[in-house]
């Protein structure tokens, strides 16, 4: 008989400090060891990094991380803020900055890194950005 493990949820708020991008990671990298899934922490940490570097950049509120197993051996991160605006990749299909963009490069990353994303009006205001992993989806 197999054991199944049951889901699980974590979340973090992260004040406006320019530390919390670290400690999110550090924090991500513990639970995916934790779980067991220390094959999903390099593309983790990458996406988690860009979601939560650009939640401290672009909102002056609070924001926070938020990790669950949908189902074993996957993972969704999500990353909530308090500013409304979705960004373009998560809009609808991925596009491509311009050369001489000063942004937007590494949002782009979801669509080549993460097997399935989306974006959430929150209803007190703000959004969440998410990207699933795991699975082999892509």
């Amino acid at each position: 008989m197999t054991t199944v493990a049951p889901p699980w949820t974590y979340a973090l708020q992260l004040p406006q400090d320019p530390r919390a991008p670290g400690i999110a990671r550090r924090t991500l990298r513990a639970v995916l060891h934790a779980h067991r899934l220390g094959a999903l922490v390099e593309i983790a940490e990458l996406l988690a990094s860009e979601l939560v570097t650009n939640a401290l950049r672009h909102t002056d509120g609070p924001y926070g991380l938020r990790l669950r197993a949908p189902e074993q051996g996957r993972l969704r991160l999500g990353v909530w803020d308090t500013c409304p605006d979705i960004p373009a990749p998560f809009e609808g299909l991925p596009r491509r900055p311009a050369p001489d963009a000063e942004g937007g490069r590494g949002l782009c990353l979801v669509a080549v890194c993460a097997d399935a994303w989306g974006a959430t009006a929150l209803p007190q205001g703000g959004k969440l950005l998410w990207v699933e992993l795991g699975g082999g989806a892509r």
